[in-house]
């Protein structure tokens, strides 16, 4: 049970409330969030003019709005900014933004009602999940379209997902047992200003990334193994010289899953993607911890705008997700980097020339292809992940008639990051298929530590004795990689 607000959210939290962890609004977010209240009624008693409040938004700022159109003026914002388009963000990304939400409007700077954030977790409990696109934000005011997306639902209109089934945003709330919200002052841009989605977003990727980086390390000892690799250039006192703590980890790591295997040690040099794997998988690593730090951050972060301050309203600028943007584009280098090397280790496997085994890895060559067209998945992967990997985050456009003039595009980056861990996951498995195969075919004595995930693996893919049909080897291999991972 996650109790909001929260002041310390840490990945892992965002995920355990994607996946369904039961939320409640405590005794102090109570008060936070009538405090905060209380000061937006005192602005519109006092008639001072507040952004989004009793304004226009946007370039239309400075477009006073009169009290009793106050209440069309959220519902109106609302309905404006849903501009959505593409694929649906799945079910724990949606459920993941909300939770975020809740808990920064729980805080008590944006000026809601408790009943706001009660209806929002009561749609958490019953599972209504907005339908959400992923394209719509360019990342400032932050992720203006898809939260306005949930907002819809919040107010009886859109469309969501409850257990599954899609239905309007009317027959959701029904199924919760709610009624349509309706919005007061503030509420509207409360709902939809803020770097939630992105967030949500990236920090799912980001906790499959690490996860990646280990798997990594696992299919890269794999393939040495099968290689015959020299594990002397995994010695701690080489890589104490390169105070870089990733490459250490991963050196280190890599020395423990060799050891007790067959190698030949009078081989002077093997090839970068074999030897320089602590140098770019601690990369990988480096680039991920950096992104996690970030989105870490943003989820600990108030980004709604105007924010109560000092019993004022304060315009500021933290719905802008260029912490995010720059994290995300990051990781998506460092995921990108990870998969290219590992195509290197699989093209290595399935050469004769270079690596002393069958060709392909197929028993009885020219009858059987074996593994042949892995390694052209593996590239188009690869070449995929080099396209996403190019930054969103120096793609400012101008928005808003140039009131908007520099915008973070971190929902670019979000999406990119997340169908480069996609891509990089299969690469990854890609390479595990290929290296238990090439530890079968080579008869060496596969490393004692390696032995509980190739056994595992080879529970649900047989050796390769003859031609088969390898999309099924490879997704068996995909669904299997959490439990290779712990």
């Amino acid at each position: 049970m996650i109790a909001l607000p929260r002041n310390n959210i840490r990945l892992e939290d965002i995920q355990a409330a994607a996946r369904g962890a039961e939320l409640r609004l405590s005794p102090r977010g109570y008060r936070l969030i009538a405090a905060g209240r209380k000061t937006i009624m005192k602005i519109l008693e006092e008639r001072q003019p507040v952004y989004g409040v009793n304004t226009g938004f946007g370039a239309l700022a400075d477009k006073a709005i009169p009290l009793e159109k106050i209440t069309e003026l959220q519902r109106n914002l609302v309905m404006s900014h849903a501009v959505g388009c593409g694929n649906p963000l799945t079910r724990e990304e949606v459920r993941a933004a909300m939770f975020l939400r809740a808990n920064m409007l729980s805080k008590g700077f944006s000026g809601v009602r408790c009943k706001l954030v009660e209806q929002i977790l009561t749609m958490l409990g019953h599972d209504v999940v907005p339908v959400v696109y992923e394209s719509g934000s360019v990342g400032a005011s932050g992720d203006l379209a898809p939260l306005a997306h949930i907002a819809l639902v919040i107010i009886g209109r859109g469309e969501a997902f409850v257990k599954g089934r899609r239905m309007t945003g009317a027959r959701a709330l029904r199924a919760a047992g709610l009624q349509p919200y309706v919005l007061q002052p503030k509420e509207g841009l409360a709902l939809i200003n803020g770097t939630e989605v992105m967030t949500a977003v990236g920090a799912l990727a980001a906790l499959r990334a690490e996860r990646l980086l280990g798997l990594a390390d696992l299919a890269g000892a794999a393939t040495c193994a099968a290689l015959g690799a020299n594990p002397r250039v995994f010695r701690p006192d080489l890589h104490a010289l390169k105070p870089h703590p990733g490459q250490q980890f991963v050196a280190a790591r890599l020395g423990r899953f060799l050891r007790g295997g067959e190698f030949d040690r009078k081989r002077v040099q093997d090839a970068y993607s074999i030897r320089c794997m602590p140098q770019v998988h601690g990369a990988a690593r480096a680039g991920v911890e950096f992104a996690r730090r970030l989105l870490e951050a943003e989820a600990n972060s108030v980004t709604d705008n105007p924010l109560l301050l000092g019993g004022s309203a304060v315009s500021g600028g933290n719905f802008h997700g260029a912490a995010i943007a720059l994290g995300l584009d990051t990781m998506a280098i460092a995921l990108t980097q990870l998969a290219a090397i590992s195509e290197r280790r699989i093209f290595r496997l399935l050469d004769p020339k270079l690596s002393g085994l069958p060709p392909f890895l197929a028993p009885d060559a020219g009858v059987n292809s074996g593994l042949m067209v892995v390694q052209m998945l593996a590239a188009t992967l690869v070449t995929d992940c080099k396209l996403l990997a190019a930054p969103a985050s120096v793609h400012s456009l101008p928005t808003s008639a140039d009131q908007e003039d520099f915008v973070s595009m971190g929902m670019n980056s979000a999406v990119k990051a997340r169908n480069v861990c996609d891509k990089a996951e299969t690469v990854i498995a890609l390479e595990l298929l290929c290296a238990a195969q090439g530890l079968d075919l080579s008869g060496k004595r596969t490393p004692a530590r390696l032995r509980p995930a190739l056994r595992k693996l080879r529970v649900a893919v047989p050796v390769l004795k003859q031609d088969r049909e390898l999309y099924t080897d490879i997704a068996n291999i995909k669904s299997l990689l959490p439990e290779l991972a712990g």
